[in-house]
């Protein structure tokens, strides 16, 4: 089947506006992935300051005899 000047260039039309979509999802996906990353580093790195450094309990005694 062969295509019309028109037809082919209808169909390009098509193609790059598919790709361009793609290419905007693609966009959208990652800066959103990265704000998150980005907005979960904070949160990680203030909840580690706002706890204060405490030396770990003993979790088992001897017993002198």
């Amino acid at each position: 089947m062969r295509l019309s000047p028109e037809e082919f260039a209808a169909r390009k039309r098509r193609n790059l506006w598919i790709a361009l979509g793609l290419v905007a999802f693609i966009v959208l996906v990652f800066a959103t992935t990265l704000l998150r990353m980005m907005h979960n580093s904070e949160a990680a790195r203030s909840a580690a300051q706002a706890v204060p450094a405490v030396p770990a309990a003993p979790t088992a005694q001897r017993v002198v005899r």
